[in-house]
């Protein structure tokens, strides 16, 4: 009995082996490649899927999603010869298993390599400063390539990633100091240009201000001279509703005599004609005002008197024939 038992053993055993290697359970976006003796047979997508036991066998299982594959900084040397670090991504993804089983033996290995020498074509044309700033140009070239070499194997590259372009340390000591430089120079630019128009708006508004200033002092001077003329023309419609004679007007001239020279411009002073007889008219009316008059003849005798108490003689000389 315990033979047949063994023997019953062995065969469950085989048999969950069997169902095992004939049930196959493929996840989703995964596909495998299955062989018969050795040879391609077909391919297993999602799901589950019945296999031939001991006669197929699964080759490879491969992802169908999009993968991202960072490569090394890789030295590439430019047109003006130096030589920079450039650090790539790849996003790419596998769209024929079979392809990418049979066509090539590893095609990460394949398109980084691809990657590589694409990419020292490619900066080999370029100088430095265009390398810099050409990223975006550098990818699509990269891309183009890459995406045509690698479609025999069943591969679709999706995009390509420059993530760093690293120059020598030399050289980004000179590209500092030169952005250096140039933000030096952008700000006293910007200085100048603000006291530029720093001063524009200065002599501007001092413009403005000289242009209210004079304005203000012509309407003063106008009103000044206006309030002048009316004064004047005042003075005048008082003194012929007054009816003033030439005495008057005399004694008023002489009263504004010392106020006409206060002014140290004055230099010369023109008096009218009609001035002088008004003065004698005064000064007539003036010594006959005055209270000493009737007593000036009792003065002059008695100034002939004291001429003559002083022993002054007065002879007379008798003509000369």
């Amino acid at each position: 009995m315990q033979p047949i038992i063994i023997v019953l053993i062995i065969l469950v055993v085989l048999v969950f082996i069997a169902l095992i290697k004939t049930i196959q359970v493929i996840p989703q976006a995964s596909a495998a490649i299955v062989e018969r003796f050795g040879r391609y047979t077909r391919t297993l997508n999602a799901g589950l899927n019945i296999v031939v036991p001991f006669i197929d066998s699964i080759r490879n299982r491969i992802d169908l999603r999009e993968q991202v594959v960072p490569f090394p900084p890789q030295p590439v040397i430019t047109q003006d010869n130096l030589v920079v670090n450039i650090d790539t991504v790849i996003y790419y993804q596998v769209t024929d298993a079979r392809a990418a089983t049979y066509e090539v033996a590893s095609y990460i290995q394949a398109i980084e390599q691809l990657t590589v020498t694409t990419l020292r074509n490619i900066i080999g044309g370029m100088d430095l400063e265009r390398t810099l700033t050409s990223r975006e140009e550098i990818n699509a070239a990269l891309r183009g390539v890459l995406d045509e070499a690698t479609g025999k194997w069943g591969i679709r590259v999706n995009r390509v990633e420059l993530k760093a372009i690293e120059p020598p340390t030399s050289i980004q000591d000179s590209m500092e100091k030169q952005m250096r430089a140039d933000r030096d120079k952008r700000a006293a630019i910007l200085t100048a240009e603000g006291i530029r128009q720093s001063a524009i708006l200065t002599a501007e508004g001092e413009k403005q201000s000289a242009i209210l200033r004079a304005e203000g002092e012509a309407k003063a001077a106008a009103l000044r001279a206006e309030g002048e003329a009316q004064a004047i023309r005042t003075v005048f419609e008082s003194i012929h509703a007054g009816d003033a004679d030439q005495k008057l007007l005399a004694y008023q001239y002489l009263q504004m005599l010392p106020k006409i020279a206060e002014g140290d411009a004055n230099k010369l002073w023109i008096v009218p004609s009609e001035i002088g007889d008004a003065l004698k008219g005064l000064s007539g009316a003036m010594g006959n005002f005055n209270p000493m008059a009737g007593m000036g003849g009792g003065s002059g005798s008695g100034s002939g008197k004291s001429a003559g108490g002083n022993g002054t003689e007065r002879r007379e000389q008798p003509p000369i024939d």
